[in-house]
């Protein structure tokens, strides 16, 4: 209405909101209402942005290749770079022209000049399995370039996707690979092949030092086993000698003490002969009646036996001879 307009942008672009030649305000995010027939507004994205880029070159060997990668960069002076790209938006915030466009293939140029000095000192082999190098040629020169710094750029990594040869040196390149790897194939069955025979060789001496050791050891049992046997014959036989010995010397004592109590019981039988012939010597000559009488210790069983013994002794003497029935159970019992 009238001219004026609002105009808003997000917080990863910075804006410069010039009037009348000269800048009004500045800063990232902003968003104000403005009047349009005497403002220009630049809009300059601080975000990372990605440049992909493809190209072809030559090798040190004269061979042609193709370059395919990709450059990370973000803008880091945005009031620089305005001053030498027009970034400039319309009402609805699009850009007027192309120099966005522009940004990316000045990155892309210089990139292409790093990779064609890294590639004319490298061979077709060595720049096909140096891509790391490359990417560290490449972002080495994005950091030390005036070009690059001259509007505010700053690069933040560098991929190189592929370094490709032509179709015709690559089926050449596969060939040789090819027969290398064929070559690389027959060695490796060949050194599989002697590894296997020396491992075979190897198992069968290791089998026979073990046949070697276990003979040895069988051995070495043996031995010991004649030699346990010898020590055990030894023992018995020792075992043996000490028990006779022991026996030897357990009859010599038995002996000993057998004589010993013969002798002592002869003695014995000595005194007793010479005492009982001395008793025997008091009794001579007395009859056996005063001797039964001098005993003192008369037994009324032994009277009557006594009695009994005198009426037999005189029963022809005897006419008439009465025995009492108590008499007789008494003796009975």
């Amino acid at each position: 209405m009238f001219g004026f307009k609002f105009i808003k942008f997000d917080a990863m672009t910075y804006v410069l909101q010039y009037k009348n030649g000269g800048i009004k305000q500045e800063g990232r995010g902003l968003s104000f209402w403005y009047y349009q027939p005497t403002t220009s507004i630049v809009a300059i994205p601080v975000g990372s942005d990605d440049a992909p880029f493809i190209f072809e070159d030559s090798t040190k060997d004269f061979q042609t290749v193709t370059v395919q990668g990709e450059i990370t960069y973000q803008i880091n002076d945005p009031k620089r770079l305005a001053n030498v790209l027009d970034f400039t938006v319309d009402k609805n915030g699009k850009r007027t022209s192309g120099d966005y466009e522009k940004l990316s293939q000045r990155i892309v140029n210089e990139a292409q000049a790093a990779a064609s000095v890294y590639l004319g000192n490298n061979t077709l082999r060595e720049a096909m399995a140096g891509s790391k190098e490359l990417e560290k040629a490449i972002l080495r020169q994005l950091q030390t370039s005036e070009a690059i710094q001259s509007i505010g750029i700053q690069p933040l990594s560098v991929i190189v996707l592929t370094v490709k040869p032509t179709p015709e040196m690559a089926r050449a390149l596969e060939a040789e690979t090819r027969e290398a790897l064929q070559i690389e194939s027959d060695e490796a069955i060949y050194k599989r092949r002697n590894f296997a025979v020396e491992q075979e060789r190897a198992i069968k001496e290791s089998e026979l030092n073990t046949e070697i050791a276990v003979e040895e050891k069988k051995k070495q049992i043996a031995d010991k086993k004649m030699e346990a046997d010898i020590k055990k014959a030894e023992n018995d036989r020792a075992l043996r000698e000490m028990k006779i010995n022991a026996d030897i010397a357990i009859e010599t004592d038995r002996q000993q003490l057998i004589d010993l109590q013969t002798e002592n019981k002869r003695k014995l039988a000595d005194a007793d002969a010479y005492r009982m012939k001395k008793m025997l010597t008091l009794y001579q000559g007395l009859d056996w009646k005063t001797i039964m009488a001098l005993n003192g210790k008369s037994d009324p069983k032994l009277n009557v036996a006594l009695a009994f013994r005198e009426l037999a002794e005189n029963s022809g003497n005897i006419q008439n001879l009465n025995i009492s029935p108590d008499l007789l159970n008494n003796l009975i019992k």
